[in-house]
């Protein structure tokens, strides 16, 4: 059984965890009995349960999980300076386990005012009141920003989501209508003019090469219009992406800086390469950066085209993703480069050579 669910951002309980072992120290420097022991790992045993089980349950269940947790901290605060650690953990959790700031601000004044009577009812050292109190105030205020920081970029992102959904949707219409409109009219006068070519093969050669003719420049036709069509969707590509990226990223509170050069020719494969290359970047400096600036640069350079995103960030690890590890095979697929360099923030540098500019522009001279 997993302690916490697949793919769930809150991996950092698992580390997190770690610091329960506060609760040990005391009856390992007092070199408690058998007694003594048995409470402690009765008490940590009941602890694991309900801290992994606030990641499975309802809000409401979460709740009690975290009652039962205070009064865990109750139970032992008497016999075990380290007791203090069950209102630390209440106080970090409180924020993450509900819906709104409001309430997480209720939960966590909750969880002060059952640490407070505790040590007033039980006349406890002032020890207790630092840790219990004080640590556990400042754990759980900042984790009420963290936890509300955390719950915007979850709706930002679903919005995201939603609006590339029903772009897509909309371009796929607007695409399926441009070629009805191109080819639907078109192909019926092929046909006609194919089946009378035909019909004209054994009675006049001549009247039958022309209606051949005449079908070649129909067809010509039809795949020039075609194209235009598909070059006008791809040639919007990356520069509504950089836009879309632009606005997506000031939506989440970070300063943009653009620097996309207008003169910039790029191939329509090479172009589709770097808008999901522009999508995917975002969308991680969006989840996981926690920065507040970030540059996009586009510029020709030697023939390849050069793409730059930098944020100021807390950078990531060296292990690479599903969808940077998919980046950089596309790229590479290309004859390209990626750079992904996380000492300072994260900064991805991607360049491509832009083939197929090169040889039109040989060919034209």
């Amino acid at each position: 059984m997993r302690l916490i669910p697949k793919n769930s951002e809150y991996t950092w309980a698992l580390f997190s965890v770690l610091y329960f072992g506060f609760f040990l120290i005391d009856p390992i420097a007092s070199h408690a009995g058998a007694r003594v022991w048995f409470f402690t790992i009765l008490g940590t045993i009941a602890f694991l349960l309900l801290y992994f089980g606030l990641f499975w349950v309802s809000n409401r269940q979460a709740l009690l999980h975290l009652a039962a947790m205070v009064l865990l901290g109750v139970a032992f605060a008497r016999y075990n300076g380290g007791a203090t650690t069950f209102f630390i953990f209440a106080a970090a959790c409180a924020p993450f386990i509900v819906q709104t700031e409001s309430a997480a601000v209720k939960v966590f004044l909750a969880v002060q005012a059952a640490a407070l009577l505790t040590w007033w009812g039980l006349h406890l050292s002032g020890w207790f009141l630092v840790f219990a109190n004080g640590l556990s105030f400042v754990v759980g205020a900042s984790n009420i920003h963290f936890a509300q920081r955390s719950r915007y970029n979850r709706k930002l992102l679903r919005a995201q989501e939603e609006i590339e959904n029903l772009a897509t949707v909309a371009e796929r219409e607007r695409i399926a209508r441009d070629l009805h409109d191109v080819l639907g009219h078109t192909l019926s006068v092929i046909i006609l003019k194919s089946e009378l070519a035909s019909k004209l093969m054994g009675r006049d050669s001549a009247e039958a090469e022309k209606e051949i003719r005449e079908v070649e420049q129909i067809s010509r036709q039809a795949l020039s219009d075609v194209r235009d069509a598909i070059r006008g969707y791809r040639t919007r590509g990356l520069a509504a992406e950089l836009v879309h990226a632009r606005s997506t990223l000031e939506t989440a509170g970070l300063c943009v800086q653009c620097d996309a050069a207008t003169a910039v020719t790029i191939p329509p494969v090479q172009e589709s390469v770097l808008s999901l290359a522009v999508r995917e970047a975002v969308t991680n400096v969006v989840r996981h950066a926690r920065a507040r600036n970030c540059s996009l640069r586009l510029e020709q350079q030697n023939g390849s085209c050069r793409l730059e995103i930098q944020d100021d960030g807390r950078g990531g690890s060296h292990v690479e993703g599903n969808g940077l590890r998919g980046m950089r095979e596309r790229v590479e697929m290309l004859g390209g480069r990626l750079v992904r360099d996380t000492s300072r923030g994260t900064k991805l540098t991607i360049t491509l050579p832009l083939k197929e500019v090169t040889q039109n522009r040989e060919a034209g001279q």
